[in-house]
């Protein structure tokens, strides 16, 4: 049974089980501030089961893209050295939402794998919780008594909360489950040793490939647990380590998800794939056929290599597959780009959104990974003279700051720099390298402490109603509001019945307001500085201070946003869906919408793009948004379309968004712009008045960003434009050609420019020759120890130099006071490195002290700066004396 097949066999299966199959979210999670990623099937459906929201159906399944490389769900280093770990990965799953629970749930569960997949039963474990009395929840009873005639006594294994309590984070939905392993090792084995002694030991070929999650409690702030509304069922189920067990394999990695990548790769490598777990070469292999998965998966959903958050997480797991690439397998040219359409074809019927985009993501991978391989190059040539200089000076170990600096800047991992340094005879400090870590990782952890309190429950209410698009004002009923303590100090979040404040979402930025309350015969205004989603939540922050005693006795409210920023908001958000059709228009049908942002004062829109576009190009884009918004194109708003329908309008998706089956079509001008979109817009586009560029350039490798200002801010900008246009005539007595008679001072200032260089050139031959006068010799070597006037620290450095030219074996300290700034430069003779053991680096440090400064360099040359001026001539004192 092919991967594909067993993928369709489970949904198959539960449809006639009258269940909705759903598709995949993207992997990086949207709306959900507690993940960056979705790292389990469970994680889209979350507010489903608090309450928070409607289901599409009591019943769904799908196959869900995973993601686990941050946070408490975290394999990545686990990667290409087990048969079972995976960063992206696919988690079968069916759920329940209220709906059927335990029975039906373990019933199904062993149908289909034991009469669909037909696995043998014989080889087949199930676990149940054992209770837990800390947190007062008892055995489970119930599905010990369910699995007890399907499997038999001797076949159940009791869990402890680690391994039979499932939970999704510190907070949330949460509840007991039962784990479905089957024991895949040779009949030998078996006879010697039952699985069942093997669960949960980490035996890779004993492991859990279904997880039975029975969500009865949400688990909040404070540790203990609430029962949720209603009891779910979500299960989830390994895709890999499936069809490892149906396929027969003792690898995931030997079954057809993986094995048509890592032939590509055996090709393009010419080393042939053994299988083996402690060949290099092999878990090379594995970690790359994993890692473009994740890597491919995460461009195509909307997300880029970047050095910020979700970003820099895509961009280690590709520089960890490059390295080892690299390393391994002899690879000094991008090939991870060259897997992409084996990947996206193999994942075409499921994932369409890869093979929609393989040629942007084959190029995206592909820009990154020549950036990587150069900068793996010069961390290669920079560890060399690392070892290089502690080998001459007799030392045995690369201290652990040094290792951290080469993993945290250069992508090398420390057992890469520890594989480095055996060969050459050394060691690294792996304590200190450790040290520097935590270090890192607590820096980290305090800068993102946030402490969320429970949520206070005032009002039932069976979702959060949206009249935004309608009202700027409405009646409204506070349904609960918690404390959240962070970086900007106290903040309540209040989440209404019904709103008209728009929360953050596709770019545009959240409304702001207020809320008013009737208190006795005075009304009180609770401001709200902020609108937020957290799933199906609608959230108003307020900064306001101590607001429980008006909040938990007063929950009729009159919600308004501040109907300004509002429209100017919308100006921004109907002038950048202007945009994308217009750069569509100019540049090709290649651009898509990569990001962006809508505020009041600004938009921003980032898009795929493979080069910088020219300013004809922004010319005719520019101009072409200006006249559709000449034009008063109107709103044409649908609401509640079905998706079929919104795609055969030709309206334009976004890749990286989940959309359900009814969505909202923003059209102006059916033959121009039509768009899927949540956001608030200008009735016409005549309303926009000015559309002006501010900005174009590259934000990482295949985006492009434009900024630009609508309405008040665009013709405030042109104003501003002129009158400094108006200033600048007057400045040059106003010229009739105002270009060429800045032209004209531009030329003229080379000129001078070039006559202060030759003055300054033979100003510094003078300090040379004078320097050389000042020449003595001190035990064997030439030294200079003198303060001088130069006009610039690279002056100083090239006077250092041409001295040395002159005077092969000397040892020279100069100071310079330059333009306020006191600098310093060391240059050392060979004879006292090697024989005095001294370093121009350490000495200029030393040196520096005298300026508070500091400084550092190469053993023979050094510079140092300062603040202090007036310490020069202590600092050449103390140069002089060390150098006796």
């Amino acid at each position: 049974m092919t991967s594909s097949e067993i993928r369709q066999h489970f949904l198959d299966f539960f449809q006639s089980k009258n269940h909705l199959i759903v598709q995949s979210a993207p992997l990086v999670a949207k709306n959900d501030p507690t993940l960056m990623f979705n790292n389990s099937g469970m994680a889209q459906f979350k507010d489903f089961f608090l309450g928070n929201g409607t289901p599409p159906a009591k019943r769904v399944a799908d196959t869900q893209k995973c993601l686990r490389v941050s946070g408490k769900h975290n394999d990545l280093e686990d990667v290409g050295f087990d048969t079972y770990h995976h960063t992206m990965f696919e988690m079968l799953g069916n759920w329940s939402f209220g709906d059927y629970f335990k029975k039906e749930a373990i019933t199904w569960a062993w149908e289909l794998l034991t009469e669909v997949y037909k696995l043998p039963k014989d080889r087949l474990y199930v676990s149940v919780f054992e209770g837990d009395t800390k947190d007062n929840v008892s055995f489970d009873q119930e599905a010990w008594d369910l699995w007890k005639p399907i499997v038999g006594e001797d076949r159940i294994i009791l869990g402890n909360k680690k391994d039979n309590f499932w939970e999704m984070g510190d907070t949330g939905p949460c509840g007991p489950c039962s784990e479905i392993h089957v024991d895949l090792r040779p009949q030998s084995e078996v006879e010697l040793k039952p699985g069942k002694q093997l669960v949960n030991a980490d035996h890779p070929q004993v492991v859990e490939i279904w997880n039975l999650v029975f969500m009865q409690f949400n688990r909040k702030a404070d540790g203990s647990l609430d029962p949720l509304p209603a009891r779910h069922v979500d299960t989830g189920m390994g895709f890999e380590r499936l069809c490892m067990a149906i396929q027969s394999k003792l690898s995931n990695y030997d079954t057809d998800v993986f094995t048509h990548t890592i032939k590509v790769i055996e090709e393009l490598s010419g080393i042939s794939y053994k299988g083996s777990q402690r060949d290099y070469p092999d878990v090379a292999m594995r970690v790359i056929a994993d890692h473009i998965r994740a890597v491919s998966f995460a461009i195509a959903d909307g997300l880029v290599p970047s050095n910020a958050r979700a970003g820099y997480v895509i961009r280690r797991i590709l520089r960890r597959a490059v390295r080892y690439g690299y390393s391994y397998l002899g690879f000094t040219e991008p090939f991870m780009t060259k897997l992409v359409p084996t990947l996206a074809m193999q994942f075409a019927d499921v994932f369409p959104e890869l093979n929609a985009q393989r040629d942007f993501v084959a190029t995206v991978i592909r820009e990154e990974e020549a950036s990587f391989l150069r900068t793996l190059e010069n961390g290669l040539k920079l560890l060399d003279k690392i070892t290089s200089d502690l080998a001459q000076s007799g030392g045995k170990e690369i201290d652990g700051e040094t290792v951290f600096e080469l993993n945290d800047t250069f992508g090398f991992p420390s057992d890469l720099t520890a594989l480095i340094a055996r060969e050459k005879g050394l060691s690294i400090d792996e304590a200190g390298f450790q040290k520097a870590l935590q270090q890192q990782k607590e820096r980290s952890r305090k800068d993102a402490t946030s402490a969320t309190g429970d949520w206070t429950e005032l009002t039932d209410i069976d979702g959060v109603e949206f009249v935004g698009y309608d009202q700027t004002e409405a009646e409204a009923r506070i349904a609960k509001y918690r404390k959240v303590q962070n970086k900007q100090g106290t903040q309540y979040q209040i989440v209404l019945d019904r709103t008209p404040f728009y929360a953050e979402s596709g770019g545009q930025i959240g409304d702001t307001g207020s809320l008013e309350l009737r208190v006795g015969d005075e009304t009180v205004l609770i401001r709200i500085a902020d609108t937020k989603k957290e799933n199906d939540l609608i959230i108003h922050i307020s900064n306001d201070k101590n607001l429980e005693e008006i909040l938990d006795n007063h929950t009729a409210v009159f919600a308004k946003i501040d109907t300004n920023r509002r429209v100017a908001i919308e100006d921004n958000h109907s002038a950048t869906h202007l945009l994308h059709a217009a750069l569509r228009e100019v540049l090709g049908k290649h651009v898509g919408q990569k990001g962006s942002y809508v505020g009041p004062d600004a938009l921003r829109f980032d898009f795929s793009h493979f080069a910088k576009v020219t300013d004809d190009e922004l010319a005719k884009v520019e101009r072409i948004v200006n006249e559709k918004i000449r034009e008063n194109i109107q709103l044409n708003e649908r609401r509640n379309v079905p998706i079929d329908e919104a795609r055969s309008l030709g309206a334009m998706a976004l890749f990286g968004e989940k959309y359900g089956d009814f969505v909202r079509v923003i059209t102006f001008d059916p033959n121009y712009s039509v768009e899927l979109c949540g956001g608030t817009h200008v009735p016409a586009t005549g309303q926009i008045g000015l559309f002006k560029f501010t900005s174009e350039g590259s934000v990482s490798t295949g985006i492009r960003r434009i900024e630009a200002v609508t309405a008040e801010k665009a013709l405030a900008l042109l104003n501003e434009q002129q009158a400094t246009l108006d200033q600048l005539k007057e400045l040059l007595k106003a010229p009739k050609d105002v270009l060429k008679a800045v032209q004209n001072l531009m030329d003229e200032r080379h000129q001078l420019q070039k006559k202060i260089e030759v003055l300054e050139a033979e100003k510094l031959q003078k300090v040379k020759a004078d320097l050389l006068t000042k020449v003595y010799s001190a035990n064997g070597h030439f030294v200079i120890v003198e303060r001088i006037e130069v006009p610039s620290a690279d002056a100083l450095k090239q006077l250092a130099y041409d001295l040395k030219a002159k005077l092969d074996n000397l040892a020279l300290v100069l100071g310079s006071d330059i333009n306020g700034k006191p600098q310093l430069a060391v240059m050392l003779p060979d004879d006292l490195i090697k024989t005095k053991n001294l370093h121009a680096g350490t000495l200029v440090k030393e040196l520096a002290k005298e300026i508070r400064g500091g400084g550092g360099g190469q053993p023979f040359f050094a510079t140092a700066g300062g603040t202090d001026a007036t310490g020069l001539d202590r600092a050449l004192a103390k140069g002089r004396e060390l150098l006796q």
